[in-house]
């Protein structure tokens, strides 16, 4: 058949890469093309050179890759980084508990009106079954095994260390992923705990102020959120 005219004749393709995909891996993530969490096939790619569609030579790898199952649309790999919904409401949840035993632990538990407040705390976060003997007996559970409020002074910085810590390893790997705005919140919440029964105590400001710094806060905007907390009524 001739080429109708002023159209160019198209020439038959003889040769050119062509890329085998393989799956080495599966699971759930949050899809940046689709808004929302999907499942995926992570891809290692296998390039030959092909002539008339028959691979001949290898032309080296590429990826991996990350596939998603919906739309498929394809990502690096650092996509996986991203924690699905669940998995962010997982840690927010547990962001908000830890910040709240820790403050209950610098503060004492013997206030019903902070057990009270951080009750509200959590359960505003997720865990509707929390309840003001659970909170009492796991900050009672937490001074029993470090000895805080024993009147030893080592123990007391010990107690600050630990709580240190588990505030980091808790909250700066959500930090990332939560926008100023939600951060700020966290920190707002714990003070909102460390007010209800009176002004900050000095191991109240100091947790607090290592909450901010996990939550990857300018030290200065921790100081004035906890300012501003403190002159809000409740």
């Amino acid at each position: 058949m001739r080429p109708v005219k002023g159209q160019r004749a198209l020439k038959p393709v003889f040769c050119g890469i062509r890329t085998v995909w393989d799956t080495v891996g599966d699971g759930a993530f949050f899809c940046p093309g689709c808004g929302g969490d999907r499942n995926y096939r992570r891809l290692t790619g296998r390039r030959r050179l092909t002539v008339l569609g028959i691979p001949l030579a290898r032309r080296g790898e590429t990826g991996p890759v990350v596939e998603c199952a919906a739309c498929r649309a394809r990502f690096a790999p650092d996509a996986l980084d991203h924690p699905t919904t669940t998995r962010f409401s997982s840690m927010l949840r547990e962001a908000v508990h830890t910040v709240t035993l820790a403050v209950l632990a610098a503060g004492g538990t013997t206030s019903r009106t902070v057990l009270d407040t951080a009750v509200g705390v959590v359960r505003d976060a997720g865990l509707d079954d929390c309840t003001q003997e659970q909170l009492y007996t796991v900050v009672e559970v937490l001074a029993a095994d470090t000895g805080y409020g024993s009147g030893s002074d080592p123990a007391a910085e010990a107690c600050g260390a630990t709580l240190a810590i588990e505030l980091h390893e808790v909250l700066a790997p959500l930090a990332p992923h939560l926008a100023v705005p939600g951060r700020e919140s966290v920190l707002l919440q714990g003070a909102r705990i460390a007010l209800a029964d009176g002004p900050y105590g000095q191991a109240e400001r100091e947790v607090l102020t290592v909450v901010g710094s996990a939550l990857e806060l300018p030290a200065e905007d921790t100081a004035r959120l906890l300012a501003a907390a403190a002159r809000t009524p409740s």
